[in-house]
């Protein structure tokens, strides 16, 4: 573990001046120092935020070099710093970087040394995807908390400020300063495959205070939050990772719906902003995705909403920003439109060559880099990172999945399950009318670093609970020998528990024949809440907005009666045979008892 005089020496001197007093931009002298003093080259490799793969800087498994080497055409993160001198490193799940949070922690130090020990040498912005809910990269046992559709249905800011300040602080003990999240997309598509529960829901006052909220948290913390995606992907119905997503409102609709979570986000501070692989031809009639347009980035976020912190991309690897220019196209294009952050791009050598290639050719002014460069070493040195980039296991030890943590989410999702169907008040569940439970459903792949299966998870919880609860797994498109096994155990039952997930034909199919044996069920959509209209006659429909533990704990303790319901819809649910009508609006939830 290197000492703080290594520290300071490895950044020259610069460190200790650099602690962030009074305004952000009071350091922007010395700041602007250093960037005179980096080479062209230096100045490329800080625009750029890329993945790595292996659980070390320098050691990594056999198999993480392999993909390294075929990937980027370096073994480790400390070879892939030293040749692209990158500003920012994102951590995956699937890149073997999130193993466990003491790893985790050697990994950040690992690469913070890498890049401290290079002339010049500058701390390098740790980030990554840590929504809650569906997209998470650390794992147990750090704390997980409901996604942002459940912490919309819970409606308390407050509860959005905690989950901010304890994933926040929890990030920062294992080196990771700067998160992608909260989603300020206002998610008023139904059919939108890749927003949906990733937004706090459909209302944008609502979404606008609960983003405010968690910027708040998380930035109190010491992490820096982004705003995503901009100029708001709510209403999709491609996701921009395989597809080029188009949003047709008006400039005027967009002023009432899309930008008001992100004037909440600016207003609150937020320290980055990142972009959407999207067309908006109400914003930009070039046909350029967003990502990619001067009068989306720099004429709207810029000049019209006054934002001078950091832009990111969205990952430039997918497909929304690839389909009009090439790979050597798209990050000149993005600086030219106003970004500062490049992230995750396909080849970072195709990428960083094609940068210094415009710059050498004047396509690219070096002022135009310069600044980026200024907002990003801004964001270092707010985060304390020239002072202290490094992190300690006692302080992962003291921070990480805490059992106070652990309980404050837990509380959070007491309050976020929502009961939309209570016929003849089967719910709660008796103990003694009702012991004997089967849980059946859809089991997806439960999200990074969670217990699952949901079944598994349900009826472990009901066990606890005083029930006695048997998982059968009936995945998300059953077969019709799987829904008659399921139907055969249900005779066996007081009671039938199943999960939904995006309800399909097949999955109907088995809660119709479940219903058909004359056994109570009860519906759990373990993501979508739109489930419940595709279930006209389903005795009992509760919404937990995600298949993590944490949800399915707090929905089993509402099914048990040890909690009340206490969620309401944060988006409507309209009519299965008429879209044009609401079924459930904003706002709809039963209690117990009424």
């Amino acid at each position: 573990m290197p000492s703080r005089r290594t520290v300071l020496a490895a950044t020259a001197g610069v460190a200790a001046s650099l602690a962030v007093s009074g305004p952000v931009h009071a350091n922007d002298n010395k700041l602007r120092s250093l960037i005179s003093r980096m080479t062209l080259e230096e100045k490329v490799g800080q625009l750029f935020v890329m993945r790595v793969y292996g659980h070390s800087a320098t050691a990594p498994d056999q198999a993480d070099i392999d993909a390294n080497l075929k990937e980027i055409g370096v073994r480790t993160a400390a070879e892939l710093i030293a040749r692209y001198r990158v500003g920012g490193i994102i951590y995956f799940t699937w890149a073997h970087n999130t193993r466990d949070p003491h790893q985790i922690a050697d990994l950040s130090n690992g690469i913070q040394k890498a890049s401290l020990q290079q002339p010049r040498g500058l701390p390098v912005v740790i980030s990554t995807d840590q929504e809650h809910g569906i997209v998470c990269r650390v794992g147990e046992p750090a704390t997980l908390f409901p996604g942002a559709m459940a912490i919309g249905a819970g409606g308390s800011r407050t509860d959005a400020r905690t989950l901010g300040r304890v994933a926040g602080q929890e990030l920062r003990a294992i080196g990771i300063r700067q998160n992608y999240s909260p989603v300020a997309d206002v998610n008023v598509n139904p059919a939108n495959p890749v927003i949906g529960v990733r937004s706090f829901g459909a209302d944008p006052a609502a979404v606008a205070g609960l983003v405010a909220a968690e910027v708040a948290g998380y930035q109190g913390a010491g992490v820096a939050a982004t705003a995503k995606h901009f100029p708001g992907h709510g209403d999709t119905a491609v996701d921009s990772h395989y597809g080029f997503p188009v949003i047709t409102h008006s400039r005027e609709l967009w002023e009432k719906l899309d930008a008001v979570p992100f004037r909440a986000a600016i207003r609150a501070g937020i320290d980055s902003i990142m972009t959407a692989h999207i067309q908006f031809p109400a914003l930009d009639d070039s046909g350029d995705p967003a990502t990619l347009s001067h009068p989306i980035l720099t004429g709207i976020l810029r000049g019209e909403l006054g934002y001078d912190g950091v832009v990111v991309t969205d990952s430039l690897g997918m497909e929304g920003v690839r389909t009009k220019y090439g790979d050597d196209r798209v990050p000149v294009l993005a600086l030219k439109a106003g970004v500062d952050q490049l992230l995750n791009p396909p080849s970072l050598d195709v990428a960083w060559n094609a940068v210094l290639r415009a710059v050498r050719d004047g396509e690219l002014t070096e002022a135009r880099l310069d600044e980026s460069i200024l907002r990003i070493l801004r964001l270092k040195a707010k985060l304390g990172l020239f002072e202290k980039p490094y992190v300690s296991q006692g302080g992962v030890t003291r921070t990480v999945g805490t059992p106070a943590h652990l309980a404050a989410a837990d509380r959070v999702a007491e309050r976020t399950t929502t009961l939309l169907v209570n016929e003849k008040r089967l719910l709660p569940l008796s103990r003694r009318t009702h012991r004997k439970l089967l849980v059946v459903g859809a089991d997806p792949a439960s999200p990074s670093g969670t217990t699952g299966p949901p079944t598994g998870v349900l009826a472990a919880a009901l066990t606890e609970l005083g029930f006695t609860a048997t998982a059968l797994s009936t995945g998300t498109a059953p077969s019709a020998a799987t829904v008659a096994q399921a139907v055969a155990a249900a005779q066996q039952a007081d009671a039938v528990i199943v999960g939904t997930y995006n309800l399909t034909a097949a999955q109907k199919t088995l809660v119709e024949q479940l219903m058909a044996t004359g056994r109570p069920v009860v519906a759990i959509a373990v993501r979508n809440p739109y489930d419940v209209a595709q279930l006209p006659t389903v005795p009992a429909f509760l919404a937990s907005y995600s298949w993590t533990d944490v949800e399915l704990r707090a929905a089993a303790r509402v099914v048990a009666g040890k909690a009340a319901p206490r969620g309401r819809l944060p988006v409507p649910v309209q009519r299965a045979e008429d879209p044009a009508r609401t079924l459930y609006p904003v706002g709809y939830g039963l209690s117990y008892g009424r």
